[in-house]
């Protein structure tokens, strides 16, 4: 599964649609063409007949005449060369594609599996790589670049699975980089993985699982305990974790803008083990609303309690509130400055005021002198989360400021690849060298050459 046990996903998780990937469906056309090409000139008995070789070694440029052209084995090295740090997902399941969908159809229309004859060495899904590695000179060159995987066989029974390899580490690891450098912003607290909604649901259950090589990650590096918590059952298929939430805000509206009520329902229906979090933006007064649900809460606890039912009482434990306050937005406990990104949105001065709010709330509250004590423990341990528009920018501003957020949301920007926020993950792959005569011949591109990466290890099939 990762680098921290040692241990690969299979198909069994992956679940890949193997005959279309074996026909070239997820396939750049051109790796079509040149497969069908490389078929065909097998099937001809094609040798070498051309004359701008590019070898030094006379003794082999003599013997090219005999060169089976069609069954040519190359070594690919698949890399990012990317400026910084990449958190590298994806390469199990690009493993199994090599696994069940490299090989080649015969007369029969049969497909042959091929993988057996392939020398392939990867690292683990949740190791790093770096680029350009330290030992390598200036801001970054093509010729020093860590491979996350090598391949060495015959080029035209995988040459169709270059770019959906290269899609899916491309993908995982951008979205595993994104969830590391926030929780780097977030000093540790838990990021809610939130972006199911930015995309095809596809995708959720690879995604779930890069972030949670970048939480494990974290965890590891930092000896942390940091929990994975995704929205979605999906986004932990691969990795075994359950969707997490409370109520949307189209559920306030059925209950005609009441979020006090719509809390003490849900509390009412739902088991214990999902955590009572209240939504408290959708009247656009976050403290009213927080103030509104902690007492009625509150009060269907206590009453539980003094009815000695203890089960039914944690029923009614209000674990934290949600601030979602849109961007467009002031709530109406933030004074305005005329400042936009003091006033609009969750901003650090509503997110101070609101725990102000709810630590001092059972001040107000008319309790016997026995339940005081109780009630001031039960406001002060509702935590606070915060969403809507959260970058690691943004975090690292509220980590400043101490604000007193306890959990972040995060959503479209673990997705995003872009260069001036230090996040580019794109994936390429290079045929560095060729099978000739027996030996094999450095056959880089200009400008790239055979890299080595000492943490790749050999996979055995």
């Amino acid at each position: 599964m990762s680098v921290f046990n040692g241990k690969r996903l299979t198909n069994e998780t992956f679940k890949l649609d193997a005959e279309r990937m074996r026909q070239g469906w997820y396939s750049d056309q051109y790796f079509v063409n040149v497969e069908q090409m490389l078929t065909v000139l097998a099937a001809r008995g094609y040798r070498y007949a051309g004359q701008y070789v590019r070898l030094a070694d006379e003794q082999v440029k003599a013997s090219l005449s005999n060169l089976d052209v069609g069954n040519m084995e190359v070594e690919m090295q698949i890399f990012t060369r990317r400026e910084g740090k990449t958190l590298v997902a994806g390469v199990d399941k690009a493993l199994t594609m090599l696994r069940y969908c490299c090989g080649y159809w015969d007369d029969g229309g049969q497909f042959v599996e091929t993988y057996r004859n392939l020398e392939v060495e990867a690292l683990h899904d949740g190791d790093v790589v770096t680029y350009p590695p330290s030992s390598a000179p200036g801001d970054g060159d093509p010729r020093h670049v860590l491979p996350v995987m090598k391949i060495r066989g015959r080029y035209r029974d995988f040459a169709l699975l270059e770019t959906p390899v290269l899609g899916v580490l491309s993908r995982g690891s951008r979205i595993a980089t994104n969830v590391y450098r926030t929780l780097m912003a977030a000093r540790g607290k838990p990021v809610l993985f939130f972006p199911a909604r930015f995309d095809a649901h596809e995708v959720q259950a690879a995604d779930g699982y890069a972030y949670d090589m970048a939480v494990q990650r974290f965890n590891h590096d930092f000896s942390r305990q940091t929990p994975s918590i995704v929205s979605t059952n999906a986004q932990g298929d691969w990795w075994g974790g359950q969707g997490g939430g409370t109520v949307p805000h189209a559920v306030i509206a059925c209950f005609l803008g009441d979020t006090a009520e719509a809390m003490v329902s849900f509390a009412s229906v739902l088991p214990v083990r999902v955590q009572r979090i209240a939504l408290v933006d959708f009247n656009n007064d976050s403290v009213m609303d927080s103030l509104r649900t902690l007492e009625a809460m509150f009060e269907r606890y206590r009453v539980c309690v003094e009815a000695d039912q203890e089960a039914e009482a944690r029923r009614y434990i209000l674990a934290g509130v949600r601030l979602d306050t849109s961007g467009a937005m002031r709530d109406v406990n933030v004074s305005p400055t005329g400042n936009l990104k003091l006033d609009m949105g969750v901003n650090p001065r509503l997110v101070f005021i609101v725990r102000q709010a709810l630590d001092t709330a059972w001040q107000a509250w008319d309790l016997p002198e026995t339940w005081r004590a109780r009630a001031q423990a039960y406001c002060q341990n509702v935590k606070i989360a915060v969403s809507g528009g959260f970058t690691p920018k943004k975090i690292r501003l509220f980590e400043k400021l101490e604000v007193p957020a306890d959990f972040y949301g995060v959503g479209s920007s673990l997705m995003s690849n872009d260069s001036t926020v230090g996040t580019n993950t794109d994936f390429t792959a290079d045929v560095v060298r060729l099978k000739i005569a027996g030996e094999w011949m450095e056959m880089p591109k200009i400008g790239r050459r055979a890299c080595d990466n000492p943490r790749l290890e050999k996979v055995e099939w």
